[in-house]
């Protein structure tokens, strides 16, 4: 028993033996580490989806929630992901859509999109973003590309008019506002209730009331749309999901229908016009 704890001492305390076992035995913890990387990096987990498109304030019904796999380091990375059903669809509380935002066909739940129906308010006026007001140009189902402008889109508005000449002109106007509501001839929200099929007559923005490029956004769209269409006009125009999600500013992209627009009106001497309450100290 002697000879093999000596015999064991010896081979320990071999330098070329230690710098041997070391190696291995870091081969074996990278080897573990990998491995268990490589797992949770691929592995699944499931979380809800939308099944179809819901807009601003509607009610999050079982029926509309679907789950799928998707790999787990997709939910670790992106912290405002819902993971779990039971905050999307509960049998303890309803849960609804935010106000000024719309989840498409097939995507996730983020956590600022939903919130308990009991928080959620069908005012938009309350939603509005501070120094902005409420404009709505007139629509059909035509205008809105079958109904499928949502609240919490961002679209841009063209200009349709005549010149001296009489040439038509057709053109960019301006850009990126955010969609507040989409009403019936009833005032009532489309989207508000599902239950009944409803034709879109208002289409309403939040619209900066100060100055941009130049000119109170407020004022010129509203002087634009009570011109009527003798003169010009308003056709909402939207664009794909990323171009609600990107950043940037709402501007006038032309300073020519401005400068038309602005022919046919008078402005008032003593006007109070707005600043950018973002620029006040």
């Amino acid at each position: 028993m002697g000879n093999i704890v000596n015999t064991f001492k010896r081979f320990l305390g071999n330098k070329n033996t230690v710098t041997i076992l070391g190696v291995l035995l870091g081969l074996v913890v990278l080897f573990v580490g990998y491995n268990y990387r490589v797992e949770h990096a691929v592995e699944k987990v499931s979380i809800p989806y939308a099944k179809k498109t819901l807009t601003s304030t509607t009610a999050i019904t079982a029926d509309a929630v679907g789950t799928m796999e998707v790999l787990r380091s997709m939910v670790t990375s992106n912290k405002s992901i819902i993971s779990n059903v039971n905050s999307v669809v509960s049998t303890s509380q309803a849960f609804c859509v935010s106000e000024m935002t719309s989840i498409p066909q097939g995507g996730f739940f983020y956590q600022e999109q939903v919130k308990p129906c009991t928080s959620v308010t069908n005012n938009i006026l309350r939603t509005m973003p501070e120094g902005y007001q409420p404009v709505s140009v007139p629509v059909d189902l035509l205008k809105t590309y079958g109904n499928s402008m949502f609240p919490g889109d961002y679209i841009d508005l063209y200009a349709k008019m005549t010149d001296s000449a009489g040439k038509l002109v057709y053109g960019l106007f301006i850009s990126k506002l955010p969609i507040l509501d989409v009403r019936d001839s009833s005032a009532k929200s489309v989207f508000y209730d599902t239950t009944a099929s409803k034709v879109p007559s208002l289409l309403t923005f939040a619209v900066p009331n100060y100055e941009v490029d130049g000119v109170n956004l407020y004022l010129l769209l509203s002087k634009a749309i009570l011109l009527g269409n003798r003169v010009v006009e308003i056709i909402p125009v939207p664009k794909n999901a990323a171009y609600s999600s990107e950043k940037g500013e709402t501007r006038v992209n032309s300073e020519w229908i401005k400068d038309q627009i602005m022919d046919y009106t008078a402005s008032i001497p003593d006007e109070e016009v707005y600043t950018n309450p973002n620029l006040e100290q």
